[in-house]
């Protein structure tokens, strides 16, 4: 199978520049880049998918660079709804700094930063050199304009289009770039560039876009729709980065193997076989949870994040570790701090409606602590039980957990 088919057959390509760049990923070693604006210190998974398919490129003798947008970032690119908040200029190199170690550490490709030849270019020269050559009503053609014009677009969003463009053509003169990739949201700033290029240079370059990577409802993963899956393990935990990937509705998890991992298409088919006859035993998912951690963070850490949902299954919490309690519970509710008895701590935090329910549940068997069943209501929650003396782990029923923390 040669690149274009892997491509097509993982659902990679969505829009194409050219036919002939078919033939061009196929024979030639080209130099491409694929970017990504600082909004945040890390990357999430959505980048993550966009990321990858440089390590694909690249596996197949592509040269690729990834951007970093610390003069993008400044701007914004537009939002299809609403103008994007600006973020600060010492919250934008801050967060360069995290993307561009990240992106090493991770991919460990050639990194650069718009913003380098961005920020010596003064504004005659900016419509000089680039703002003449490409027409307004080209720009207005654009979909992502289209659909701000009614609501309003500030002339600081309308101009982040030549901007990339001009990254694009930067980039080819300086590095011999000649192919964009990028998320299908990016496509109107890919053919800018493109467009560019031709007028300014009379070069002819390259891009194709990839379909954005979403959840089961179909919203796409990012920071700004409140589902973010951060790359960074201080932000997400493998253990946390495993539960999601376990629990992936039965129809995304082929599409997310194609996307998300290197296993070729023999090995997915043969996934697919296996977790049809059992869908139950989720094998599918467990190999989309092994792949994508072992790739983030490492073998040890995706064995870790199992045998922590495998504890937290079976209700052992005094099995796991110091730092492993902390993974496990990042995402679980916090009780308040004090030597109190059982039944008002459970109360005080929500964890029963009334005194009354808190014995049933305690008298019914629904309440453990550190993996123990209690079945007396007059215990008295304090240090002295604790594991590594500093925790204690209430569960109710079998999913429901809380953490106490003393100091």
């Amino acid at each position: 199978m040669n690149l274009y088919e892997d491509l097509m057959y993982r659902g990679l390509i969505k829009d194409f520049s050219d036919p002939e760049l078919k033939d061009k990923l196929n024979n030639e070693k080209l130099t491409f880049y694929i970017g990504t604006d600082p909004t945040a210190d890390s990357m999430h998974i959505g980048h993550f998918s966009s990321f990858l398919i440089a390590s694909r490129l690249a596996k197949y003798g592509h040269h690729p660079i990834l951007l970093i947008g610390g003069a993008t970032g400044l701007i914004g690119d537009p939002k299809p709804s609403k103008e994007r908040p600006m973020i600060s200029k010492e919250q934008v190199l801050k967060n360069v700094d995290g993307l561009t170690k990240q992106a090493k550490e991770i991919f460990g490709f050639d990194v650069v930063n718009n913003y380098d030849w961005s920020k010596d270019i003064n504004f005659l020269d900016f419509f000089r050199e680039y703002g003449k050559y490409i027409n307004v009503n080209y720009m207005l053609d654009k979909d992502i304009i289209k659909r701000r014009l009614d609501e309003g677009i500030t002339y600081c969003e309308f101009s982040y289009m030549l901007m990339q463009a001009m990254d694009f053509v930067h980039l080819y003169q300086d590095k011999g770039v000649t192919l964009q990739v990028a998320g299908s949201d990016q496509w109107g700033n890919i053919t800018t560039g493109i467009e560019l290029a031709r007028k300014k240079l009379d070069t002819k370059l390259y891009g194709f876009t990839m379909p954005l990577i979403v959840d089961s409802n179909g919203v796409k993963f990012g920071k700004t729709e409140g589902n973010a899956l951060w790359l960074d393990e201080s932000k997400t935990s493998s253990y946390e980065l495993y539960q999601y990937l376990i629990n992936t509705d039965d129809k995304m998890v082929i599409d997310y193997l194609k996307k998300l991992t290197f296993l070729t298409k023999e090995e997915i088919e043969q996934i697919e076989i296996d977790h049809l006859k059992a869908p139950e035993k989720r094998l599918a998912q467990e190999k989309l949870a092994e792949e994508v951690i072992t790739f983030l963070h490492g073998k040890t850490s995706f064995d870790k994040a199992k045998h922590i949902s495998k504890v937290l299954f079976s209700g052992n919490v005094n099995e796991l570790s110091d730092d492993e309690i902390v993974d496990a519970f990042k995402q679980f509710d916090k009780l308040k701090l004090e030597n109190i008895p059982l039944i008002d701590l459970l109360v005080s935090n929500s964890v029963a409606s009334s005194k009354r329910e808190a014995r049933e549940f305690i008298n019914n068997g629904s309440i453990s602590i550190n993996g123990e069943k209690i079945n007396t209501t007059d215990m008295l929650v304090n240090k002295e039980k604790a594991l590594y003396n500093k925790y204690i782990v209430v569960r109710r029923g079998k999913k429901k957990y809380y953490l106490v923390i003393f100091n």
